[in-house]
């Protein structure tokens, strides 16, 4: 065992050397000072740099045909209700995402902007209870319900069970609504209670959308659209008023994944409407092969 020990001492490569054969002076005692120093200084260096990468921005042509791009968007209405606000998003091919509400997300807001209720858009309508059918009279035991579309049917025998399905139904077909007093499932689920206990509130929307990666716009306004003549309508016969105020706060608009550093120039963007009918446009531009997107509250 002694042996093996000796053997794997002549293997040091740093052997130590004995104090009577070396001697401490001032010049060596500052050169170590100065050496720990400056080692120091590169490891707290080369940490700040790992911590804090640096971003390098380079510009490239996209070469993929038939991806989206995910737009991430966060906007405060201070004095529009969450139940009137609709967002639309349309491209230069033609194709319309109407009425977006999937992976949309609403807050209805008090004066104060405080948080009154959280809820995906679409979500929270009104049970109904012993709905009329179409020929009149209440549903017994294992019926069906099949509700009225009101001549807006698309296919013989179509059924819209609900307010919200009653105007898609007539939004498809390029009708406006003139009176959803006459609706009875708008009656039934309180459309018009519902639009006057959100009166005086605002609204926070956020989400995401997917588009295409060609020319386009997205917006939001007030009361649902609809195609009529290849003019793009929004109805707002519906909700009984001539003025919305369509002030905001953008408080977060971005393009594509998240990545950090990023800034993106209309976050913190604020507009107030001074004047009692108002349209805002902002007009954006990404390079993915010359890619432009329009912005607007109507």
């Amino acid at each position: 065992m002694e042996g093996i020990m000796n053997k794997l001492r002549h293997l040091d490569a740093y052997p130590k050397v004995n104090e009577d054969f070396y001697s401490r002076t001032l010049s060596g005692g500052f050169i170590t000072l100065v050496s720990s120093v400056f080692m120091l200084l590169l490891f707290f260096s080369e940490i700040r740099l790992y911590l804090h990468p640096v971003v390098e921005t380079k510009l490239v042509v996209d070469t993929s045909r038939g991806e989206t791009l995910r737009i991430n968007f966060d906007v405060t209405f201070p004095a529009i209700a969450c139940s009137i606000l609709s967002l639309d998003a349309i491209d230069i091919s033609g194709e319309q995402h109407l009425d977006v509400k999937h992976d949309i997300v609403k807050k209805r807001l008090d004066v104060n902007g405080n948080v009154i209720e959280v809820r995906p858009d679409g979500v929270g309508s009104r049970k109904m209870e012993k709905p009329l059918q179409r020929q009149g009279g209440r549903l017994e035991h294992n019926e069906t319900y099949c509700g009225s579309c009101y001549g807006a049917e698309s296919i013989a025998g179509e059924c819209c069970n609900s307010c919200e399905e009653v105007r898609d139904a007539y939004r498809k077909i390029g009708w406006a609504m003139s009176d959803l007093d006459l609706i009875e499932q708008c009656k039934r689920e309180g459309f018009f209670q519902k639009i006057k206990d959100e009166e005086g509130e605002g609204c926070n929307i956020y989400g995401s959308l997917e588009v295409k990666k060609v020319a386009g716009n997205f917006h939001f306004a007030p009361g649902k659209s609809f195609d009529q003549s290849n003019i793009h309508v929004h109805d707002l016969q519906a909700f009984r008023k001539d003025r919305f105020n369509l002030s905001h706060t953008i408080n977060r608009l971005a393009f594509g994944d998240y990545f950090p550093g990023v800034v993106n120039p209309l976050d913190g963007v604020q507009w107030m409407q001074k004047q009692p009918i108002g349209m805002y446009q902002y007009f954006i531009k990404m390079r993915t092969d010359t890619l432009s997107r329009q912005i607007s509250f109507l």
